[in-house]
Formats: structure tokens, C-alpha cells, sequence
């Protein structure tokens, strides 16, 4: 990663944790710092998981160590070559790389079964019988030990059963291989865990070599062991589950004996985390595809435009704890409008254009003004615009009669300015039969080029953005807001379907914009003045057919 773009992770109670096991006496003292990254290949990653990365990866880095990129493939139901690509696009984009530390659950799947036998061996494992709906009435609950007629089978049975399980001699359900651990255990995690169980389902890097396939709580220690992890960093969910974790560590003969440190997902409003809900909203097409710019997944917002830095920082600055808590989307935004007022080029474009006719400016002369290109950054240099008698401006730039405080073009209204070039007044204007504005009049003075009146009088109206209407480009516009006008979609008993924003994407065709746009590419990002920050769609804009899309606004309600 740039030296620029690097991370600065404060520290947290993570690296607290970590500071003890390599100090001196410590269990990994010695030891080289060595995390995981451990998605479950079955959709897109999303602005939660970017806070997961940045855990992951970024302690790796903290400390000198290694993080590894490992596809948890142990549920072939949704998992899909296409989600393994993207997600490793996904970690690339954000300025983190696993070097050759790339790996697949299902790498270890025979070992999982040599793990598994061993446990029946040592009674510590059992095929039990039960279907899911007695598994569910012989659960128990907080005063009632769990039960299973079959956890007192003979070993060599579960042996027996257990390979012919894994011949695909049963239909799936039929049998579930469970750790023998604490039927009465308070932790229901620890009442004879499910570790194994039958499904008939093609996978999409095994194929059909596998009919049986490991409990993620079973295979995830088994993993991180086999691949010498010495910190396995997880959401706060599976806390309760880290007894288990622990427990398999303990009883199969692994390599290596990590350690399970829990820290707080990223909740965040006006959005949904789920990854089925997200799938839903692809599959019903409520939205155009996963990197619609409105989903909260990373190739979504890179598509809206949005930058690895300005996540980055947006996952350091929530800070890593043990408390959940929920963001406001307001913040990421903050974050992203932060970043690009730094670095993004301005540019004009007017999004709802009617034409300035100037009256008094030579028909057929034209002349070009130089404009800075980032009034931040000096180092990114000027630009030539060109100008002549007819240009664009939007159309909330014109009233035809006034209103209090307004400071924009009316009829004989205060004086003007032409973004970097004149200083105009407007005179009238013209309307076709329904009454619509079409075309805005103004003179102006040929004295005050650069937009200072040579006199030295004080120019009341405000500064107006434009585009000359010779050299203009067309260009779509799309608009985004919230995907959900309810900032707790997924709260109580709602469907969150019913919370979608019908106004969500607003697209606006016949944009002008300056002429050097033409062949502007994804992802460059700029700032159209007065409007926002936009960005090349990098799925729909090409020569010919410029699309930008609202990266974010210009205005910030977000307030520390």
C-alpha cells in the first residue's frame, strides 16, 4: 500500500490483548503477529466488512505481521466463483494484499474428516439420529438439559455411519455428526454442537467429492490452526461461541493454538448489512445489480465514486470497541466529502440547463478563461474554458420575478458574475406557449473580465457557474439518496422492503458539461461547482455517452 494511503490505526483493546501475548511470558512471545481475513464467498462485500479488513489487515500491519485472505467455503448453497473474484477486487481496491497467503476452507476438508474421526475415537463425538425438529424439543432450555438418545452410541457405529455419511449413502437430514461436549452447559453453543451434517449439493471448487461438509463453528478453529493464526479477530456475535472454539483447539490434534479476540460489528442507518437481504434486492431487481451506487457494498460505492481512503478513514475514525453501536450514513458521507474537497478537480456542469443569451457580446466571437482546477491544490494547475454569446446556466439560476434574499439573475436584478469570466445583467427573457422559460437575456460588461468591474463597484448578486453552449458536452446525471427512507430498515418487526426509497435515483438527461469531460474515463471524480461531487459511472459512461454519478453533495449535516 502508498506509504500516503496507509491506515493510522490508534491502538484499542485489541492491540492490548495482543501487546500482553507477545510481551515477555506471553503465549505468542517471539512470535510474528499473524491474522486472517475470513469471508464467506456467497455475495459481495459491504461497508461492514471493510471495517473487518481494516481490523484484520491493518493490526497485521501494525505489527509487522501477516494477514491471510481465506474463502470460508464450507456451505456450497450460495457460494459462487463470481463472489471469490470480487472479493479479492474488493480488498485490492481498498490497498491491502495477502501476498501468496491466499487460501479455501475446503483446501482442508480431509483434514477436517481425519479431525472429526479422531473425535469419535475418543468419544468425543456421535452421529446422532435426530431430525431438526427434535432437535429443536430436545434442546432444552436454561433449566432443562438438552437429551439425545443417541449420544451413548458405540463408537465403532459412529465410525461406521460417519463413512458412509461422507459415501453419500443417506439422504440429507438423515444423520448429523455432534461433538459430545455438556448437555446441561448454560452456553447452548456447547450442548453437542452439530459439526457435521449431509449435503447432496454440488461445490463449486470440490464438486461433488463432498457430500457431507464441516459447521463453520467446528472448521473455523481448524483453519485458523492449520494455517499457524496466532489472533483470530471476530464479530461481537460469535463471542459466545468462542468456548467452542477454544474446545476444538483443545481436542483435535491441530498445529497451532490461536487465540479468539470478539470486537463490535459496524451498524449503520438508512441501510441494510444482510447479506440475503442484499441478494433479495438484486434477485427481485430493486435495484440494478449489486454495484448499484445506492447498496451499501464496496463495489457499490466505488461505482458512487467513493474512495478506499475515505473509508478507511471512516472505519479508523469509528474506532474498534466491544459496544455496538450504529453510525450515521451522514458520517460516511462526511468522510467522502472530506477526501474529495482535498483532491477531486472542479469542473462546471449544469444539470438542468437553460440558455444565456448575452446580447451585447460579438455574435461569433469567442474567447477561452483560464480556471484553477483545485483551489487546494496549486500543484494540479489551470485549465482553458471557452466563452462566446450563448451560454448554459441552471434553470433555478433565473427567476422572472423576484423573491425576498434571492441574489440570482431577474429582470433588471442586482448585477452578476460569470463564474471566472464576466460580470453580467440580466434584461429578460422568453418563454414558449406553456409558459416555460427557454431562453435567459443578459448584457454584459466587457470591462470586468474575470469577473472584477474595472471601476471597482461592488458586484451584489451572487457568483453563477456556466458552460458555453459551442462546446458543451451532454452528459446523464444520476441522483442518489437513501435506498430506504426509514433509518432502521431492519428494526422490530418491520419488512424492509416496505422502507425503500421510491425516490432513491433521480436521472437527468441533457446535462451539459465543459467540453474537456468529453473523454473523461471511471473513476476520476470532480467536483461540479455549486452541485456536489461526481464521478464517471465505471459500468455505463463512455465516449458518446457521458453518465456521471452524485457521489455525495456539497453540503455536510453531519456534526461531530
Amino acid at each position: 500500500m502508498p506509504e500516503e494511503l496507509k491506515p493510522t490505526m490508534t491502538q484499542n483493546f485489541i492491540h492490548d490483548f495482543i501487546d500482553e501475548d507477545i510481551a515477555q511470558g506471553g503465549q505468542f512471545q517471539g512470535m510474528t503477529v499473524h491474522t486472517r481475513f475470513p469471508p464467506e464467498p456467497n455475495g459481495y462485500l459491504h461497508i461492514g466488512h471493510a471495517k473487518a479488513i481494516f481490523v484484520d489487515f491493518g493490526t497485521a500491519e501494525k505489527y509487522g505481521g501477516l494477514c491471510n485472505l481465506r474463502m470460508d467455503d464450507t456451505n456450497p448453497t450460495k457460494e459462487d466463483v463470481e463472489y471469490v473474484e470480487a472479493i479479492q477486487e474488493d480488498i485490492h481496491w481498498l490497498g491491502y494484499d495477502w501476498g501468496d497467503r491466499f487460501y479455501f476452507a475446503s483446501d482442508y476438508f480431509e483434514k477436517m474428516y481425519e479431525y472429526a474421526v479422531e473425535l469419535i475415537k475418543k468419544g468425543l463425538a456421535y452421529v446422532c439420529e435426530l431430525t431438526p425438529e427434535e432437535f429443536r424439543e430436545y434442546r432444552g432450555d436454561v433449566n432443562t438439559p438438552a437429551r439425545s438418545p443417541w449420544r451413548d452410541r458405540p463408537v465403532e457405529e459412529s465410525l461406521d455411519l460417519f463413512a458412509r455419511m461422507r459415501a453419500g449413502e443417506f439422504p440429507n437430514g438423515k444423520y448429523t455428526l455432534r461433538a459430545k461436549i455438556d448437555l446441561a452447559s448454560g452456553n447452548f453453543n456447547m450442548r453437542d454442537p452439530v459439526i457435521y451434517r449431509i449435503n447432496h449439493m454440488h461445490h463449486h471448487r470440490q464438486g461433488d467429492k463432498w457430500c457431507i461438509y464441516p459447521m463453520y463453528d467446528f472448521a473455523h478453529p481448524i483453519e485458523d490452526a492449520l494455517e499457524g493464526i496466532t489472533h483470530s479477530l471476530c464479530s461481537l456475535e460469535f463471542e459466545d461461541h468462542r468456548p467452542l472454539y477454544d474446545w476444538v483447539i483443545a481436542n483435535c490434534p491441530v498445529p497451532a493454538k490461536p487465540r479468539q479476540i470478539e470486537f463490535a460489528r459496524l451498524g449503520i442507518n438508512y441501510t441494510v448489512m444482510s447479506k440475503r437481504k442484499l441478494r433479495q434486492l438484486v434477485e427481485e431487481n430493486r435495484v440494478s445489480g449489486w454495484d448499484d451506487p445506492r447498496m451499501p457494498t464496496l463495489c457499490g460505492l466505488r461505482r458512487r465514486g467513493y474512495t478506499p481512503r475515505a473509508i478507511r478513514n471512516f472505519s479508523e475514525r469509528n474506532g474498534v470497541s466491544k459496544a455496538a453501536s450504529t453510525v450515521e450514513y451522514a458520517f460516511l458521507e462526511h468522510c467522502l466529502r472530506e477526501d474529495l474537497n482535498e483532491t477531486a478537480q472542479r469542473r462546471m456542469a449544469v444539470l438542468r440547463p437553460v440558455k444565456l443569451v448575452i446580447t451585447n457580446y460579438p455574435e461569433g466571437q469567442s474567447e477561452t478563461f483560464t480556471v484553477e482546477n483545485n483551489p487546494n491544490r496549486p500543484e494540479d494547475g489551470t485549465r482553458e474554458v471557452t466563452f462566446s454569446r450563448e451560454l448554459y446556466i441552471e434553470a433555478d439560476d433565473f427567476l422572472p420575478a423576484p423573491v425576498p434574499k434571492y441574489k440570482r439573475l431577474y429582470p433588471d436584478g442586482p448585477e452578476c458574475r460569470l463564474k471566472g469570466a464576466y460580470v453580467i445583467k440580466c434584461t429578460g427573457c422568453e418563454t414558449d406557449e406553456a409558459g416555460n422559460v427557454i431562453q435567459i437575456n443578459a448584457t454584459y460588461d466587457p470591462d470586468s473580465r474575470g469577473g472584477d468591474p474595472a471601476d471597482g463597484r461592488k458586484i451584489k448578486g451572487a457568483t453563477i457557474h456556466w458552460v458555453d453552449a459551442a462546446t458543451a458536452v451532454d452528459a446523464e446525471i444520476r441522483l442518489y439518496d437513501n435506498l430506504f427512507t426509514d433509518a432502521d430498515p431492519d428494526a422490530g418487526d418491520k419488512n424492509f422492503l416496505d422502507c425503500l426509497n421510491p425516490n432513491s435515483l433521480e436521472v437527468l438527461t441533457g446535462a451539459k458539461v465543459e467540453a474537456g469531460l468529453a473523454g473523461v474515463e471511471a473513476p476520476a471524480s470532480f467536483q461540479f461547482l455549486r452541485q456536489g461531487y461526481f464521478c464517471a459511472d465505471n459500468k455505463d459512461s463512455k465516449p458518446g455517452h457521458l453518465v456521471f454519478n452524485r457521489s455525495v453533495s456539497l453540503k455536510d449535516s453531519f456534526k461531530f
